[in-house]
């Protein structure tokens, strides 16, 4: 992604906010893409150039925690109702006027809330790997972990714990290979290392283990270039995604949501990852559906990192749906 065409926006509270922009031809609307963790609008380096060469406008941000952008490390600062402002005022500030927001991961946890908060300032919402939830209002990450136990024989969320605990940025920036090599290994077995409580520390304390080379989707080129993203930057600030949500913050937030705007009415597009061992695509896939009044579904032979696995079929997908809009 071309160094030259990002820019810096100062929101309104005063973080500021590192992106990528590319302005559309003729009427096409802009692409709000937004990336999910660990990660920086690096992300998606397959997606820019197909949409720039299809005539589409793109914005793409690193968001609050990563990269070029600001790095609070008060979780607070992560609340739901203050990112979707930032990229609302961000928006308004290039005079985008119609604008698809598309998420991967967490990224896709807020494309959800600015059709919660911002419904008529967008045309259309994607969500990638990740669907859209109801917004609770009700801290049960505990008694989750038990029903996923319980369901899936493992704590699918069981991580979240320990990247919410002081001792996570510094134990993960000691052993980043050992991190990168872990989420980006191909390996279906290594969910086993990362997803139930307590295993992704036991894993990185004792030095990780080999799970082959890394997966297809990665090289050796792009993995090092997202650890060097992360070492810089540092993972205090980008962990508060998580503590926000341990910590009962994003619950107590999400009672700012109208009552109207839970249902999603605008259009769509859910992209399922089949082979995601811990945001399992039939479950965000019905929430989505059942949530979701106008809902376009594709799904992919792929796990958690769709948006650069299967990244031809998807942009294909996705360029078919938005020109619907």
């Amino acid at each position: 992604m071309d160094p030259s065409l990002y820019k810096d926006f100062t929101t309104s509270r005063g973080y500021d906010y590192h992106f990528f922009l590319s302005l559309p031809k003729d009427d096409h609307p802009y692409l709000l893409f937004l990336h999910g963790f660990p990660c920086t609008s690096f992300d998606w380096r397959h997606q820019v150039p197909f949409f720039i060469n299809e005539g589409y406008g793109l914005i793409v941000p690193d968001l609050l925690g990563y990269g070029g952008s600001s790095k609070p490390t008060d979780p607070a600062d992560f609340r739901s109702t203050l990112l979707t402002k930032d990229l609302v005022e961000l928006v308004d500030a290039e005079n985008a006027a119609r604008v698809v927001a598309i998420g991967h991961d967490w990224g896709s946890k807020l494309v959800g809330r600015l059709a919660n908060y911002y419904p008529n300032r967008f045309i259309g919402f994607g969500f990638l790997a990740v669907g859209y939830w109801l917004p609770s209002t009700e801290n049960n990450y505990e008694n989750f972990m038990v029903l996923s136990k319980n369901t899936f024989e493992y704590e699918i969320f069981g991580y979240w714990s320990f990247f919410s605990s002081e001792e996570a940025p510094k134990i993960i920036e000691e052993n980043m290979e050992s991190f990168l090599r872990l989420i980006h290994s191909g390996d279906p077995k290594a969910a086993s290392d990362f997803a139930p409580t307590g295993a992704l520390k036991s894993y990185l304390l004792r030095g990780g283990r080999s799970y082959g080379p890394l997966a297809p989707y990665i090289t050796e080129e792009e993995k090092d270039i997202r650890k060097k993203q992360l070492v810089e930057g540092g993972m205090a600030s980008c962990l508060n995604w998580y503590t926000i949500m341990t910590s009962g913050i994003d619950a107590e937030d999400n009672k700012a949501v109208p009552a109207e705007n839970l249902q999603i009415t605008k259009p769509v597009f859910y992209g399922g990852a089949l082979k995601d061992s811990v945001a399992i695509n039939a479950i965000n896939m019905k929430e989505t559906v059942d949530n979701c009044k106008n809902t376009t579904v594709h799904e992919y032979a792929s796990g958690h990192w769709v948006v650069w696995d299967k990244k031809d079929e998807l942009n294909s997908d996705l360029l078919s749906w938005v020109k619907t809009l």
